[in-house]
């Protein structure tokens, strides 16, 4: 009897068993198929969102069809002309000297300029960084306008009033745009240039193309032209273009405007809101790309300039080691003026527009 009672407990027991590795086994298996789907959809999410940036960065750098141009070239739409020029006038009228404005008709189009100061006072021509219009120059025009003839410019190639006709590929184009521009101004041959960021890598390349229609140039944190880029930039430009103030701001202005921004008092607050709007409404308004990677000037370049040079920079610029940069400088090209700017950044034409501009007026001065 306890055999069979034995026996039968067995049986039993192997029976619970294999009940529950079947449960398990089945466990196992919708824990294998949970996975499996999260993973594919997990990667169906990413390539979703990979594909959906790629579509964004080649529609947002993507050139219109130049053969059969719209009214509203080179917005996106007419409604986003109306929007960005209501926009643009307004802010310009903040600008703190009297003026008159230009278009400028060259081979590339039509290029806007704003000129201030006396008739009579040296010439004096302002580029603008990248994404950024003459407005850029609000900081600074109405002491430069005190002892010069100013001439600011709206890049053919980017924001702002200049409207382009023909694409701009090359250093080449840029410069022979520029040149015609100060050709059809009959500012002679005797003028200084000065530019920022993207604006100053233009001017280091005009100084290497037609130096003798130079007095002077100054250099204000020349994006490349000295040291290579680095890559934040890059990544940093393209999660800021996407939409949304709060993407440009945090990803582009607290990082190269961080002294300005750290400020915190009216006046640089009202700064960091410009160049944001700014920024935000040349993207959701122009339908542009950037004409040209800046460069890095070979040793032999930089020896080459021979027109008194001066290389501005802020302590903490972000585009490159301001040390680095001013050392390699004063290495392959002692010739060339640098300065560094304290507490300032990518920014120092504004945090620091004071001291820029005494520096640029002293180092102009004949």
């Amino acid at each position: 009897m306890r055999k069979v009672a034995l026996g039968g407990q067995t049986k039993k027991g192997q029976i619970m068993m294999s009940q529950h590795m079947k449960r398990s086994g089945n466990s196992r298996s919708k824990t294998r198929s949970i996975v499996k789907w999260l993973l594919i959809s997990l990667a169906s999410v990413l390539l979703f969102a990979i594909g959906l940036m790629v579509w964004f960065i080649m529609s947002l750098f993507s050139a219109p069809d130049l053969t059969n141009l719209p009214l509203y070239h080179p917005f996106k739409s007419a409604k986003a002309q109306e929007q960005y020029l209501n926009y643009y006038d307004t802010r310009a009228k903040q600008w703190p000297v009297a003026s008159e404005s230009k278009y400028v008709d060259t081979s590339y189009g039509n290029t806007f300029v704003r000129i201030s100061g006396s008739p009579d006072a040296p010439v004096l021509v302002l580029l603008p960084s990248v994404g950024a219009s003459s407005l850029i120059w609000l900081p600074n025009v109405k002491t430069l306008s005190e002892h010069y003839r100013v001439y600011a410019i709206d890049n053919i190639y980017d924001v702002g009033r200049s409207v382009y006709t023909r694409a701009i590929k090359s250093s080449d184009d840029l410069v022979a745009w520029l040149d015609e521009v100060i050709t059809v101004l009959e500012l002679g041959d005797h003028i200084s240039l000065m530019g920022l960021s993207f604006g100053g890598w233009i001017t280091s390349q005009y100084a290497l193309n037609f130096p003798h229609r130079l007095h002077k140039i100054v250099m204000i944190a020349p994006v490349a032209t000295v040291l290579p880029i680095p890559f934040e930039w890059a990544w940093r430009g393209i999660f800021s273009a996407m939409p949304g103030r709060s993407m440009m701001k945090k990803f582009m202005v607290d990082w190269a405007f961080q002294d300005l921004v750290r400020k915190q008092d009216d006046v640089s607050r009202k700064a960091v809101e410009d160049i944001l709007n700014d920024a935000v409404m040349g993207l959701r308004c122009f339908k542009f790309k950037m004409p040209v990677t800046p460069t890095v000037l070979e040793d032999q370049e930089w020896q080459s300039i021979h027109v008194p040079a001066l290389f501005l920079v802020g302590e903490h610029e972000v585009v490159y080691s301001a040390q680095e940069a001013i050392h390699r400088l004063n290495t392959v090209a002692p010739h060339i003026t640098t300065e560094m700017i304290p507490n300032a950044s990518h920014d120092l034409t504004i945090v620091q527009a004071e001291m820029v501009n005494t520096k640029v007026i002293e180092f102009l001065s004949p």
